[in-house]
């Protein structure tokens, strides 16, 4: 390839005036007019190529083809735009940065200094993929209203920050003081977080916790409790447990929270399923109310009053004898014809004892279910320290609901919890005497039947 240069239009002074001292006029002037030839065709080999004289004068650009030389340039510029826009190959091979590592880098305080600090489950006592689940539950509704909440970085907290804030606050029940200080945030901050989750789990997740919609779910429940101990029609059994509270006692109006056992309390009632997941709860009554006083309260036996819940299918024990649908529960509660309760009493017969033997095996659910719902949600395990008497209802039920969702979603966490049924440790049983006369022949009949006793 090669290089040109134009060479000068107008002759220079020196070759003018040695051009006249030699007489070569006439040579002069045709060196002159070929050098005008000259300039024009190359100025047309210059327009072709598409440079001008002066890009050729002043950068010495290589000549060649036309086709090649445009080619050559959209290469280039295709390779520069990719060039640019490509990351860098330290950041394409970087992998995003996950969530709960950079987290748990900033856990402080004594939760720092667990040996499962960095444990996700040991932490927020569900596994990632609830916890994925609950996110996506409450995203919405937690980020809809604008907010000020900001970590120990200064950044503002993700979803997946909050979430685990309310979760630590429910599951561990430690205090907003001892909770800010494990994530480097203050108590205000742990306080609002935590009720902003607890609004919306009221909202989104309520569809965890309601009774069986049609008949194949009720003939499963039913099937499941009668593989249990052979209670036939059985839909649910039913118990309570207190939430104790602490209050001034120098407040007369407090003493409507004062329970049987001298404790300042909050009843729960709640039916339970035979996988102990909550079908009904009943809660805010103060803790001097009795089981038969909150059970007479709900809205469930409203319902069973008026024949419209547990009024499905009877089923036929022997001929001529039927049993209706029902659901179990302790001598606290009133015998009912849709509430089986033991017999009373220690000399009993046979084939009562037997009955009692598998009544109490049936619903010792009831009481693993609300056992497991304060070893997990800690929260209403202890003793909370003044709490706001109207909010404490709605925690508890989000306490119920996220219950429900490890189940639901089948989180492996739940295996890894003791199986207890003690759950109102220091509170003695009480007893209800009273006795429907129709209830009362049912549960002979079922009696009868679980001994092979009842005539054909």
């Amino acid at each position: 390839m090669f290089c040109f240069l134009y060479p000068s239009l107008i002759p220079s002074d020196l070759e003018l005036s040695l051009c006249s001292c030699r007489g070569f006029w006439v040579y002069d002037y045709w060196v002159f007019s070929v050098r005008i030839i000259f300039f024009f065709f190359n100025s047309i080999w210059s327009t072709l190529v598409g440079l001008s004289p002066l890009n050729r004068l002043t950068s010495r650009l290589p000549m060649g083809p036309v086709r090649g030389l445009k080619r050559k340039r959209k290469v280039e510029k295709k390779v520069e735009r990719n060039s640019s826009a490509a990351p860098a190959p330290s950041e394409k091979e970087q992998e995003p940065v996950d969530w709960w590592h950079e987290f748990s880098k900033r856990i402080t305080g004594p939760l720092s200094l667990s040996k499962d600090s960095d444990k996700f489950e040991s932490i927020l006592k569900v596994s990632r993929n609830t916890f994925n689940y609950i996110c996506s539950l409450v995203k919405e509704d937690m980020m809809a209203k604008p907010s000020n909440f900001v970590g120990t970085n200064g950044k503002p907290l993700s979803i997946n920050d909050q979430v685990a804030i309310a979760l630590r606050r429910l599951s561990s029940g430690e205090s907003l003081l001892t909770i800010g200080d494990s994530f480097g945030i203050n108590q205000s901050t742990v306080s609002q977080v935590t009720w902003r989750f607890v609004e919306a789990m009221e909202e989104r997740g309520l569809h965890h916790l309601q009774w069986p919609a049609t008949e194949a779910e009720m003939a499963e429940i039913k099937s499941k409790f009668e593989r249990i101990r052979g209670l036939p029609n059985c839909c649910g059994a039913i118990d309570t447990t207190h939430i104790m509270m602490c209050l001034p006692s120098m407040d007369s109006s407090n003493n409507v929270w004062f329970d049987r056992e001298k404790n300042h309390s909050m009843v729960l009632q709640a039916i339970v399923d035979p996988e102990m997941r909550f079908r009904d709860i009943v809660t805010g009554w103060p803790g001097s109310m009795n089981e038969s006083m909150v059970l007479r309260s709900s809205g469930f036996f409203k319902l069973c009053e008026k024949g419209k819940r547990l009024n499905g299918k009877k089923i036929e024990l022997s001929e001529g004898s039927e049993v209706r649908e029902y659901i179990i529960g302790d001598v606290a509660f009133p015998l009912l014809p849709w509430l089986v309760t033991p017999y009373h009493g220690k000399e009993l017969s046979e084939t009562r004892a037997e009955f009692n033997k598998r009544h109490f095996a049936t619903r010792m659910v009831a009481q693993r279910a609300l056992a497991r719902l304060k070893e997990m949600w800690r929260i209403v395990q202890g003793v909370m320290w003044r709490p706001d008497k109207h909010k404490l209802p709605r925690i508890i039920l989000v306490c119920c609901l996220l219950h429900n969702i490890v189940i639901d979603l089948e989180d492996e966490v739940q295996d890894e919890m003791p199986l207890s049924h003690q759950h109102d440790s220091g509170y003695r049983q009480q007893t209800c005497d009273s006795v429907d006369k129709n209830a009362s022949v049912q549960r002979d009949k079922l009696s009868l039947y679980l001994s092979g006793r009842l005539p054909p």
